[in-house]
């Protein structure tokens, strides 16, 4: 034991990343390092889904929630927020970007009681400059997941169609009539024990991650390309070098339930702003 003791203090085993981080930003879940197979295992999905291919990934933190408009609006606020160094290309865009900022059937940012809703509309070089903002808030490093790791950190390792599982209903997760109006539902909501319902339903992916099926889509760091898994490395991959669209991931409240798969993927063009179902969720690397 007292060697055990020794061998500890002097640094030779690693202290275990903890679970969860906050920084003054959010809960952070941890995906920790392994291989999962990524892609569509079940059949049912595009040839953009194929072939399933194991993956390695780093250890990482991803977001536990969508950002929220609360979120949104303490960047907003912020001097920093026009600081060049932050955007892509360094050119900052307007502070109300989003057509969809002031609409409250969209329970948009500037609208009241919108504060738990996620962001909506906000382009990738947006999202982007959100998560190098966190990076010169917090001192860690902060930015838009991989595809690999969004797929990870939304099924785990067992391949499963949904992050809760094999089977879907609108308990689990917002798609088109799971709510009277298709719009964005409160971050979170899907939890079964903030609900109350501690038995049955909750759509928590199995880190814990919400909403990675349904509510609004998000934005991944990688550029998209069709026939990217043909080519994939297999450990961290980080997409094509360049493209003209970036990834998106996780269906949205105005799709219908089989494009919730959490293998299903598509892309668009990151300076466009006039997405409503899309928003997005930061990743932090286990540094």
């Amino acid at each position: 034991m007292r060697t055990l003791l020794l061998l500890a203090a002097a640094g030779v085993f690693a202290a275990e990343a903890p679970k969860i981080v906050n920084e003054g930003y959010g809960d952070f879940l941890l995906v920790p390092a392994g291989t999962f197979k990524m892609g569509d295992n079940f059949g049912d999905g595009e040839s953009r889904e194929r072939p399933v291919h194991p993956v390695t990934l780093d250890a990482f933190y991803i977001g536990k929630f969508e950002v929220t408009n609360a979120d949104w609006k303490k960047f907003q606020g912020d001097p920093g927020y026009d600081d060049p160094k932050i955007w892509p290309g360094g050119r900052p865009v307007p502070r109300e970007q989003s057509p969809y900022w002031k609409q409250a059937n969209n329970h948009g940012g500037g609208t009241p009681n919108s504060d738990n809703y996620p962001v909506l509309g906000v382009n990738w070089d947006a999202a982007a400059a959100y998560c190098n903002w966190l990076s010169l808030k917090t001192g860690k490093k902060y930015r838009l997941p991989t595809e690999a790791e969004w797929e990870k950190a939304a099924r785990g390792t067992d391949q499963r169609r949904f992050p809760w599982g094999n089977a879907i209903d609108p308990s689990y997760a917002n798609y088109i009539g799971s709510q009277p109006l298709d719009t964005g539902q409160i971050a979170g909501y899907y939890d079964g024990s903030k609900r109350g319902d501690f038995q049955t339903k909750n759509g928590a992916s199995p880190y814990g991650v919400m909403d990675m099926g349904g509510n609004v889509m998000e934005w991944c760091q990688d550029w998209y390309s069709r026939s990217y898994y043909e080519v994939s490395p297999k450990k961290n991959p980080k997409g094509p070098e360049k493209g003209a669209y970036r990834v998106l991931r996780g269906g949205s409240f105005f799709v219908e339930s089989q494009d919730l798969r959490s293998y299903a993927r598509s892309g668009a063009w990151p300076s466009f702003l006039a997405y409503r179902m899309v928003g997005f969720r930061p990743a932090r690397s286990a540094e």
